[in-house]
């Protein structure tokens, strides 16, 4: 016994009482695809969050990078404190000391991120991310803002430890809200500038090597420590190169209230963060090879 066919349904049923189009339009008609720079966008921000998921199922990076920066203002400041061997002027040198850690510690998580780059590379993660549409300013760019939220997080944790020990901090939130743009800019400028070099050296122990010889003379070569004034001339001119010292500088400026030239350390933060990305996403390819 054959099945009786069953009737279409007549075309007003998908359609309401009164109207001439269909009832749900959205359903039947995809949306439009994102193009050009509405899709660059949208691809950091997903690279941005795919980063910060590896950090919330593993927070003990966290913790530990958080004992550095401690040790620095426990032991460090509260002895030069004492000493007054660095003359500062009339802020304290523990005062003095705390946004040059702020901007060390953000340095030294955004210095080793070309190892991830080169990780993603042995396992695979990075070919396959190549092949999509997304544009390598947009991966680079994505994981360059991932490492400027945890230099945040990690900046939080040094203003609480600097509070509890006493320094004279702002809680202004328009100047809170400029020490995490300049956090965030300086640590996409070296997270992009160990990338850059992940993508000529090509190899994790490389990486590691040039990364060490240049952690601390960025450091040491910067007003981190002590005033530019009583620097060589040679090393005042090398700070003057030195993005951290700009960093530093607006740090500074906003947390403890100190003359800073703000206009020209987000200008040359800025700057810096753009040149990085962009030697970056050249030398991405290099590294897939």
């Amino acid at each position: 016994m054959s099945a009786v066919p069953v009737e279409p349904l007549p075309a007003s049923a998908d359609r309401g009482a009164g109207e001439s189009g269909p009832r749900y339009p959205m359903l039947l008609t995809p949306p439009s695809a994102r193009t050009g720079w509405q899709l660059v966008p949208a691809r950091v921000f997903a690279m941005c969050a795919v980063e910060l998921q590896k950090l919330r199922h593993d927070r003990t990076e966290l913790y530990t990078r958080a004992v550095q920066p401690a040790l620095w203002l426990l032991i460090f400041g509260e002895t030069f404190t004492r000493l007054h061997a660095i003359p500062t002027g009339n802020v304290p040198y523990l005062d003095f000391l705390a946004p040059g850690i702020i901007a060390q510690s953000a340095m030294f998580i955004a210095i080793f991120y070309g190892i991830m780059i080169i990780w993603e590379r042995d396992s695979g993660v990075l070919t396959k991310l190549l092949v999509t549409p997304t544009p390598r300013a947009a991966l680079v760019t994505g994981k360059a803002f991932a490492a400027g939220v945890k230099a945040v997080i990690q900046a939080v944790v040094v203003v609480l430890i600097a509070a509890l020990l006493g320094v004279a901090l702002t809680w202004n939130p328009l100047r809170l809200l400029g020490v995490a743009v300049v956090v965030v800019l300086g640590s996409a400028f070296f997270s992009c500038l160990s990338m850059t070099i992940a993508g000529i050296v090509l190899t994790r122990d490389r990486l590691m090597g040039i990364g060490q010889a240049i952690t601390m003379p960025l450091f040491f070569g910067s007003n981190a420590l002590y005033p530019v004034a009583l620097m060589p001339g040679w090393l005042q001119a090398i700070s003057k190169i030195n993005p951290l010292s700009y960093q530093v500088d607006a740090l500074r400026g906003l947390l403890i209230g100190t003359h800073a030239h703000l206009p020209m350390d987000f200008a040359v933060l800025t700057l810096a963060a753009a040149l990085g990305i962009t030697s970056a996403s050249a030398l991405l390819g290099r590294l897939a090879r």
